[in-house]
């Protein structure tokens, strides 16, 4: 099959004569692959039509006629993509059917427009095989891409995960064509607010272009943050990374949730994705980002509960995170609810550490955490009766 697809089109579809007939043959295939999906609903509507086709389903799938498929990163994509539709014919039909119009794409790339416009209604099966197809294609056109850039310029809805397949292929370069990031963030800017466009090009993007749309990549899933984080991370050969470790942290905490719109779960997932990197958000790393940090005005939200992960992560932290507490004393941090909470966790956490600190807190302000933290009046009873600092404790 693959060497008669290769005769037609590099032999064949060159004639005049012929080409408008191959062409034609070769939609009429795709089109196909795409009208064998039915939609998951229908299936279980209550129909009787419904209730034939999910038996017809059953049947072939008893019969042996679909093929399974490993599971792949572009799998992936067309299962997110599809969740609602299932496929009525098997991959490797479906790539039969749609292989000569791909052949075509490469000798006529604006061709490439239809995939992209039949792609929302395509079942799991056909999405599958379009992406196995894509990057090949691509790789094919190497630097003749223009008329890929006009589709991706503007996209038909519901092929945004085929799209971000084309622009991760796009981008896989060591230095993405400036002109496909243009048109991303002009795509992005102008029509489609989906941050996850932007994530190919991020190593690419410089800190400037990067901290504006930081919130936007915070919201995206968990998944595509992580993406997003790596790649912003990772820079460029020329340029390096866009935001350092501790850039990413503080730009993390910078977030205002009511502000941006974005659920606070959101950014306190992109903090723990953070931790569970201890190669690359070292101690080092959460030292220097929560040093600038505690001089802000107003204070992260978050910023006590990074301060608790930090030391849970790394105990060696400890003098550090004292001399933290220290200055939020001075900060008369009482006074910030939200943040006196994690406040007193974190001094019962670190104890006997914390109890220098303890002892720095006006009168008041140590009797509230001493009721709130029963186990402590004790301990830090034991610790003031040391002739060394019973001349400064006051009353407890």
């Amino acid at each position: 099959l693959a060497k008669a697809i290769r005769l037609v089109a590099n032999k064949l579809y060159p004639l005049k004569y012929v080409s408008e007939a191959i062409e034609q043959y070769a939609i009429n295939m795709l089109l196909s692959a795409v009208d064998c999906s039915i939609d998951a609903d229908a299936l279980h509507s209550g129909s009787a039509d419904a209730k034939r086709a999910e038996i017809g389903l059953k049947d072939t799938s008893i019969s042996g006629h679909q093929h399974s498929q490993p599971a792949t990163s572009v799998d992936d994509l067309a299962k997110d993509s599809n969740a609602q539709m299932i496929a009525s014919i098997p991959f490797a039909e479906a790539q039969r059917l749609i292989s000569l119009y791909f052949a075509l794409c490469i000798k006529k790339p604006g061709l490439l427009w239809r995939v992209f416009d039949v792609y929302a209604r395509s079942g799991r099966s056909v999405k599958q095989a379009i992406h196995r197809h894509i990057p090949i294609l691509l790789r094919a056109l190497g630097s003749s891409y223009s008329e890929v850039l006009h589709i991706i310029s503007d996209p038909p809805v519901g092929s945004e995960n085929l799209l971000i397949l084309v622009l991760q292929v796009l981008a896989e370069q060591a230095t993405p064509p400036p002109d496909l990031i243009t048109t991303v963030k002009h795509l992005y800017e102008t029509k489609l607010k989906d941050a996850a466009i932007l994530i190919p090009i991020l190593p690419s993007l410089s800190k400037k272009e990067v901290l504006p749309i930081f919130p936007r990549l915070v919201g995206l899933p968990l998944d595509k943050f992580q993406q997003a984080l790596a790649h912003i991370l990772q820079g460029s050969a020329h340029t390096g990374p866009a935001l350092t470790p501790a850039e990413v942290l503080v730009a993390i905490h910078d977030i205002v949730p009511e502000k941006e719109g974005i659920a606070l779960k959101k950014v306190t997932d992109a903090c723990s994705a953070c931790f569970e990197q201890r190669t690359v958000f070292t101690q080092h790393v959460l030292a220097k980002a929560l040093n600038q940090m505690v001089d802000r005005t107003p204070l992260p939200l978050l910023f006590m509960r990074t301060v608790i992960q930090a030391i849970d992560a790394f105990p060696t932290l400890v003098d550090f995170v004292m001399e933290i507490l220290s200055k939020l004393v001075s900060r008369q941090i009482w006074k910030m609810p939200k943040l006196w909470v994690g406040f007193l966790k974190c001094v019962s956490q670190t104890q006997p550490h914390s109890f220098n600190v303890l002892l720095q807190l006006p009168a008041p302000q140590l009797e509230s955490a001493l009721n709130k933290y029963a186990t402590l009046r004790s301990s830090l009873a034991a610790y003031s009766s040391q002739p060394s600092i019973k001349s400064s404790l006051p009353s407890v």
